[in-house]
């Protein structure tokens, strides 16, 4: 048996042998929805230069959404222009197998409308999906028929964003937490998950943003950041009530990765107006600017000036994808540019890649469709390895791209373009 073959035939069988003890993916941001993948086992190197071996390739529509991983499912959104139907699936994660569709007819009224935009959030019974125009979904993971459902424009009077709703729902309890954009204090919804009842609204503001909600506990004060184009606001998740507020007046309303928390200081960064750090009070009740970006270019910047990517924050340094693709390190104390490097990415406007840490290194997965393996540090960059992943199918200016962030589970990666699913076990041989 070839090499080759012989090494994809045993990822294979190591994929689906580990995936009834492996990790989940089954929400935006991963099992603590801070990107970071925390398995055992996984590879140190890539086995290939060329296309990564598959466990499975299934075929599915256009999107911009990543996937979602549960159990022995895979989730997944999609948009078939011809027909206009967004689609939920269902999928095996052992063998891409799609075991149920949902579909339902949506006319886009947003740019780039090319599918659905939001991870899908998996918990128990239940998986919940936002289409790109705002059809909100809670269906039953066993056949994909509907418990309840929302219309944001119709039922909210939402206005939608720019480039249509993506921000992922937050599970709390009993409660799914939401961006809406609706009418009388309603940017964030809190409905009961069970049954779609309204449990209290939050917040307004002319635009709505992308990000999504998080849960941080500053000092003793569990509280919810939603980062909205007009400020940064604290809110208490069991009521909505507002904690504290910084304002930060975000051009195009385009906030769109997620804050990033260590210990007092929580970092946030946009594509015009750059780099924010928020110093939250020992008690966690108020808070104020430690620094930000003086540059609101998003060519002339000064520190990070983030499209897609989320940073990854840590106690001393932050890295980042800036406006043209720039990987930056920055020194979280200060803000000041430590390094930049153009080896994992290229240069030329909205460039995207995804950081997620792995122990000691970082899975970096940039819009070309590669996967890369490699250490970040005040030092510098440093490239371990780099394989094809999947093709880029869609063309943004002069190049093409996947603008969609894989999931790390089951000791694999689970990656989309607007060709195919794909499966990629990367466990380390034993």
């Amino acid at each position: 048996m070839p090499t080759s073959l012989r090494l994809a035939t045993l990822l294979t069988l190591a994929a689906i042998s580990g995936t009834t003890t492996a990790d989940d993916w089954p929400q935006w941001g991963g099992p603590q929805r801070d990107l970071v993948w925390r398995e055992k086992g996984i590879v140190r190197t890539l086995p290939t230069k060329g296309l990564l071996p598959r466990v499975w390739s299934t075929p599915i529509g256009e999107g911009y959404s990543g996937p979602a991983v549960a159990g022995n499912r895979v989730y997944i959104t999609d948009f078939l222009p011809d027909s206009r139907q967004e689609r939920i699936h269902a999928l095996d994660a052992a063998t891409g197998k799609i075991i149920w569709t949902h579909s339902y007819p949506v006319r886009y009224s947003i740019s780039y409308p090319a599918g659905p935009r939001m991870t899908p959030v998996i918990e128990n019974d239940r998986v919940y999906t936002i289409g790109g125009m705002g059809h909100m979904f809670c269906l039953s993971t066993a056949d994909g028929s509907v418990l309840w459902k929302k219309n944001f424009v119709s039922d909210f009077g939402t206005k939608l964003p720019i480039w249509g709703m993506v921000a992922s729902p937050l599970i709390d309890g009993r409660q799914l937490i939401t961006l809406v954009g609706g009418t009388k204090g309603s940017l964030v919804v809190s409905f009961d998950k069970l049954t779609g009842k309204e449990l209290w609204r939050s917040l307004e503001d002319a635009m709505i943003g992308y990000s999504p909600p998080v849960i941080f506990t500053f000092g003793k004060t569990r509280q919810m950041i939603i980062w909205h184009p007009d400020a940064v606001s604290s809110l208490d998740p069991s009521n909505g009530q507002l904690i504290w507020q910084v304002p930060f007046r975000v051009r195009a309303g385009l906030t769109i990765s997620t804050p990033r928390r260590v210990g007092n200081q929580l970092f946030v960064t946009a594509f015009y107006n750059g780099p924010l750090m928020i110093e939250v009070a020992s008690d966690g009740r108020t808070a104020k600017v430690a620094w930000k970006g003086k540059s609101d270019s998003e060519i002339r910047t000064d520190g990070l000036h983030s499209i897609i990517s989320t940073p990854v924050f840590t106690a001393g340094h932050i890295y980042g994808v800036c406006s043209y693709g720039e990987l930056r390190c920055l020194d979280a104390r200060t803000g000041k540019r430590v390094w930049e490097s153009l080896a994992a990415t290229g240069k030329d406007r909205w460039w995207n890649a995804f950081l997620v840490p792995h122990e000691d290194r970082f899975f970096i997965h940039n819009e070309q469709g590669e996967l890369i393996i490699a250490k970040l540090s005040p030092k510098g960059y440093h490239e371990i390895s780099r394989a094809k992943l999947v093709e880029p199918t869609r063309k943004v200016r002069r190049r093409m791209t996947i603008w969609s962030h894989p999931a790390f589970a089951h000791k694999s990666v689970f990656a989309r373009n607007d060709k195919e699913l794909v499966r990629v076990s990367l466990a380390a041989d034993r």
